[in-house]
């Protein structure tokens, strides 16, 4: 199967690739220079005109345009965080849940998911978690059978950081609008790599940061609250938060009106550079379409899966193209292989079941090849098998 990918003009905004074979977007992703140079405008901005803030912020609500498109949104619904876990944890005490109420969750999904339902326990929440095999992904099924009365909110993450499985979330969504629970998904691994539609997923609340697919520097988040859930209510409440701000910066204790859409879930100042960062980012991934992204990806995973075969050397997790995206966790004992990698300038990442390769857009079949030939290099000279 063919994909029509630009791959050497892509790889020409990775200056990295120039002298590191980057395996490892799970983890991060590099700069483009695209997103250098908007955060270099910004930069300059400041220095030369101290900094012009109407500018800035007009530029704030352009980006949250962008993303919401990204996302098939509406920009209303669109709130900018910190990171991932923030997002998770403003998602955890917005839903109106009380004792006795119940999370559903995946047993090793990332900790920071966890945490941010288990930290409801001391109010009486009940978090259980499911098993589920590293070869598996979710779908509704998987929940169905674990919901009763006190089930609230299903949270999970849409592509996996520890085995790259690809959960069916529009089936989990399914189930959760029929059964009237909210859905919660933590999209770090799959936005700016597959297409994420909100919509079509059925999501209640997304979180993700920016620093992997969306190719930002870390320390800017998103947030996405579906725009008719005003039950969601924000835990902590800044000016920004409020319908009516005061314009004489003076509290009125009467008027502690919220704004209706997810604008009242952001507090204090933006992120500024890296939302100069973001537009740009989004610019570049809407060029490149996230259904060939995604197909670029695969089609790597797919030769990836083909030449491992030939080496006898397994993944930790699922095969299926529809179950998979990105990440790939070689079935390698990390102590014996993680450190051969990085003497031939190779940048993975050891995981819990083996040595993580992760590709970017920026990834091409040869460089598959080249980590390929460097495992069949070192089982030839040291006779060693998986």
């Amino acid at each position: 199967m063919t994909h029509t990918f630009d791959s050497a003009s892509i790889r020409s905004e990775f200056p990295v690739m120039q002298h590191c074979l980057y395996l490892d977007s799970a983890h991060q992703t590099p700069l483009a220079n695209c997103v250098r140079d908007a955060l270099n405008q910004f930069l300059v901005e400041g220095n030369q005109m101290a900094g012009p803030k109407p500018v800035w912020m007009a530029r704030v609500e352009e980006t949250r345009a962008k993303v919401a498109k990204l996302l098939n949104a509406r920009p209303t619904e669109i709130a900018f965080t910190k990171n991932t876990s923030e997002g998770l944890n403003i998602a955890a005490n917005a839903v109106p849940l009380k004792t006795g109420d119940t999370v559903l969750m995946l047993e090793g999904d990332h900790p920071n998911n966890a945490y941010a339902w288990l930290n409801l326990k001391r109010k009486g929440v009940n978090v259980r978690f499911l098993k589920l095999q590293d070869a598996q992904v979710a779908n509704a099924d998987t929940f169905a059978s674990h919901i009763d009365e006190s089930t609230r909110v299903i949270s999970l993450s849409h592509v996996t950081f520890h085995a790259g499985q690809r959960h069916d979330i529009a089936s989990i969504g399914r189930l959760c609008a029929k059964a009237g629970i909210y859905l919660v998904v933590d999209v770090m691994q799959s936005i700016g790599v597959l297409p994420v539609d909100v919509k079509a997923m059925g999501v209640s609340v997304l979180a993700a940061g920016c620093h992997k697919g969306l190719l930002v520097p870390q320390g800017l988040g998103l947030l996405f609250v579906r725009e008719d859930l005003q039950e969601l209510q924000p835990a902590y409440v800044a000016m920004s938060s409020l319908e009516n701000p005061p314009s004489d910066y003076v509290a009125r204790p009467e008027d502690l009106m919220l704004r209706r859409d997810a604008g009242r879930f952001e507090f204090g100042n933006f992120n500024l550079p890296d939302l100069h960062a973001l537009s740009r980012s989004v610019d570049f991934i809407l060029r490149l379409d996230p259904v060939q992204i995604e197909a670029h990806m695969l089609s790597l995973g797919d030769h990836l899966l083909e030449k491992l075969d030939e080496l006898g050397v397994a993944v930790v997790g699922p095969r299926k193209r529809t179950e998979r995206a990105h990440i790939y966790v070689l079935d390698l004992p990390v102590a014996k292989w993680v450190n051969h990698f990085a003497q031939h300038h190779v940048r993975v990442s050891p995981e819990r079941g083996g040595v993580r390769i992760s590709f970017g857009v920026f990834n091409t079949l040869d460089d598959v090849d080249q980590v390929v030939g460097l495992i069949a290099q070192r089982q030839a000279q040291f006779n060693v098998t998986p």
